[in-house]
């Protein structure tokens, strides 16, 4: 689908018009009538910048504490499309449209394109980077297809605490230069098909137990220690010429001469740090200000927003209060600064603009190949014992599925060349060798990854006993809650997408050989 920019240029003189730019609040697939209306006033009275779309005002995106069910929209695409065609429609200037898509469309929106997770891609051995180029160049033809112009994406934190609650499996692993590697083959990959892509989250989120959502993170170390480890992408990044980096909501006190300030409101790290030291000339975009990390300092409307602006970020995402951030900027704010803001604004977009015109077509076949590659590249033989594992061959095994459903293509595949038994997780067995597909219910670690008391207490008692392989179709770190000392064989699948499963499959009867190089270092 081509679309077109309208008035593409930028020739904006009003003081109070270049502050709208700066402002990209948030908007809702989901939305009411009413609540498109007050959009539609932001856009035409306002003139901001642009939008962040998410899915609804009851998602993750608003919807912190989780009390809420979001409810499925089949046409949330379709709806997508239309509501950014529509405000398009009635903007003076040109809207630049952005969303969080780090594994496609489907982290937002029903029904599109999923992609692998940043820690399954974290596993492709070096020599196989191309495919993440690749993700990041469908993942950018969708968006292009639909009207978008920024992918809040790629996560390059260094996920090093594995009790991170917020990071984890966005981040392609603990490895520096790895995820220097990958983060920079995701955004070339998106840049290839005409989309903007943003570096997150600045000055390093992978070392936090707080989720920035409902607290504030405070990272304890020295400036020299967030040198060598969580600001080394960003500063490979940098000198790659990326266009746009986000900030995150943690307090970094060697950072920001001993304050505990988030990064999205201290000078230091913004003005000093970032474009003074490191010498970047980009974008800087805010991470939402409705996080309550940040959005609980400054009750006054407003306030934070200017707060924000003038700790250094250009963009600010998910700004709340519109109106009163324009009118308090416009009082305390220098001509340099607004000039200097709109500037790299104005030329932001209109790159983003350039390169988008270009029609963009999904190919379903070719989204399938790939995920398929990249389930082939992935697999991990975490914990090897090829002995004890060619014994279900030539001995015989039975199959226990830890998942909510009855279901599953693993073990359908299997079944197509082995007989086996099913036994559940309280069915005592004669056979010595037990082959077990754990399905976690979360790939996030609250509540365990949903692994419960009697889960891990059977494959606990199994591998004491018996000759066990385990295959795990999820987030590498749930194998640090089980007992896994006495498991001969342990496969990280990753993700619990089909082709995956089918690839696991292969790899039990002998038919693929796992080359994945596992993306955390687990102590089990």
């Amino acid at each position: 689908m081509e679309r077109k920019i309208k008035n593409s240029s930028m020739n904006i003189v009003s003081k109070t018009e270049k502050i709208g730019q700066f402002f990209f609040p948030a908007a809702f697939i989901n939305d009411s009538d009413s609540e498109i209306k007050k959009i539609e006033r932001l856009i035409k009275d306002y003139k901001i910048g642009g939008l962040t779309f998410f899915h609804s005002r009851i998602s993750a995106a608003t919807n912190f504490e989780g009390k809420k069910k979001v409810i499925r929209n089949e046409n949330s695409a379709q709806r997508l499309s239309e509501l950014i065609e529509h405000y398009q429609n009635i903007a003076s200037h040109p809207l630049l449209i952005s969303i969080d898509a780090e594994w496609g469309l489907a982290m937002r929106v029903e029904n599109t394109p999923q992609y692998p997770y940043a820690i399954t891609l974290g596993a492709l051995p070096k020599d196989q980077t191309d495919l993440i180029f690749e993700v990041g160049k469908h993942v950018g033809n969708d968006l292009a297809n639909i009207g978008i112009h920024l992918n809040l994406a790629p996560v390059a934190d260094v996920n090093i605490n594995p009790n991170n609650p917020v990071i984890g499996y966005r981040a392609f692993g603990e490895n520096k230069e790895q995820i220097t590697l990958k983060s920079i083959a995701f955004y070339n990959g998106l840049k290839a098909s005409g989309i903007l892509g943003c570096f997150k989250h600045f000055p390093g989120h992978g070392d936090t137990e707080v989720d920035s959502h409902l607290g504030l993170p405070v990272i304890m170390k020295s400036k020299q220690e967030l040198q060598n480890t969580e600001l080394y992408p960003f500063i490979k990044a940098i000198a790659q010429g990326i266009d746009s980096i986000l900030i995150g909501h943690l307090a970094v006190p060697s950072l920001s001469k001993g304050k505990n300030i988030s990064a999205t409101l201290s000078k230091d790290i913004i003005k000093g740090l970032l474009r003074q030291e490191l010498g970047f000339k980009g974008v800087v975009i805010s991470d939402a200000l409705n996080m309550h990390s940040v959005s609980k300092l400054y009750p006054e409307k407003g306030l934070l927003e200017w707060k924000a602006f003038d700790a250094g970020n250009d963009v600010l995402c998910f700004a709340e209060h519109v109106e009163e951030g324009i009118l308090t900027i416009e009082k305390n704010a220098t001509t340099d600064q607004i000039e200097e803001s709109f500037s790299r604004i104005a030329a932001f977009k209109e790159n983003a603009f350039t390169k988008h015109s270009s029609e963009h077509n999904i190919d379903i076949n070719k989204i399938t190949s790939l995920n398929q590659n990249i389930a082939k590249a992935s697999l991990t033989h975490y914990i090897s014992d090829q002995k004890s594992l060619s014994k279900f061959m030539i001995e015989g095994f039975d199959a226990i599925l830890i998942k909510n459903t009855d279901h599953c293509v693993f073990f359908t595949e299997i079944e197509k060349t082995k007989n086996f038994n099913f036994i559940n997780l309280s069915k005592t067995t004669t056979n010595n060798n037990i082959l077990i597909a754990l399905f976690p219910d979360s790939i996030k670690p609250k509540n365990e990854f949903g692994i419960n008391k009697k889960m891990k207490e059977t494959i606990a008692e199994l591998s004491r006993t018996k000759n066990v392989a385990l295959y795990l179709f999820g987030n590498p770190y749930a194998l640090r809650i089980l007992q896994t000392d006495n498991i001969n064989n342990i496969i990280l699948g990753y993700q619990d997408l089909e082709t995956f499963q089918q690839v696991a499959a292969q790899h039990f009867i002998g038919k693929h050989k796992a080359i994945g190089i596992s993306p955390v270092q687990l102590s089990i």
